[in-house]
């Protein structure tokens, strides 16, 4: 088992049995995994900042759920996070509203035939956030578009959120099936057991290894 640079607050050691629920929320249907909780169990106030807020606004809110979860894989792929960009929402797949193949244009969904227009509208302003794109009245048009001002005020946020936890997580040498292991809930395919994610892992075109370039920058 690889060793993370901060240490997970080990589960039998809690007597939170608010926080025990909540990791085993974790470990059952995932996003986040355990792991993450584990290591912002150090400080209870982040642990509870984090999961009240992702469930406030990501597993619900103003805003369409499958619109945030492709927001959130957009940041995956874009910072590299595989820790985070190896889960799936359940709601989101349950749903119907992201399917695999959604995956797999995420960088180039301008140019894509996977999303609708409200989907890549969504994506673009992930992009701006993430890259620090410059905006201009037509982006905010195109958003206006298709959100209504609360559902930009918590999509953005979001994406913030979302951000700025996966730059943090992707420097902490955090794998998934580490604490509470043997449930694969939000796992992404072929990642669903540990021996699952090695085989993984050890394919030659997995994950991109070299920082993707946004699409409206390269068009520059």
């Amino acid at each position: 088992m690889s060793k993370p640079y901060i240490s997970y607050i080990d589960p039998k050691t809690m007597k939170d049995a608010a926080m025990l629920a909540e990791l085993e929320r974790c470990r059952t249907y995932g996003t986040p995994r355990p792991e993450s909780q584990a290591i912002r169990a150090h400080v209870p106030a982040v642990f509870w900042s984090f999961a009240n807020s992702w469930r406030d606004v990501f597993h619900t809110g103003v805003a369409d759920h499958g619109v945030k979860e492709l927001c959130r894989l957009y940041v995956s792929r874009s910072v590299l996070c595989e820790f985070c960009g190896n889960q799936r929402s359940i709601k989101a797949a349950n749903a119907g509203e992201v399917i695999e193949d959604h995956v797999k244009d995420l960088i180039n969904f301008e140019t894509s035939t996977r999303y609708d227009d409200k989907q890549k509208a969504a994506l673009s302003y992930a992009e701006a956030i993430t890259w620090d794109l410059p905006v201009d009245d037509k982006f905010w048009a195109r958003l206006h578009k298709h959100f209504s001002e609360p559902e930009l005020v918590e999509i953005g946020y979001f994406i913030a959120l979302t951000m700025g936890q996966q730059r943090w997580l992707r420097t902490l040498n955090i794998e998934h099936h580490q604490i509470l292991a043997g449930l694969d809930g939000s796992m992404a395919p072929g990642f669903e057991t540990e021996d699952a994610l090695k085989k993984s892992k050890a394919q030659p075109d997995y994950w991109a290894k070299s920082t993707p370039k946004p699409q409206t920058a390269a068009a520059e």
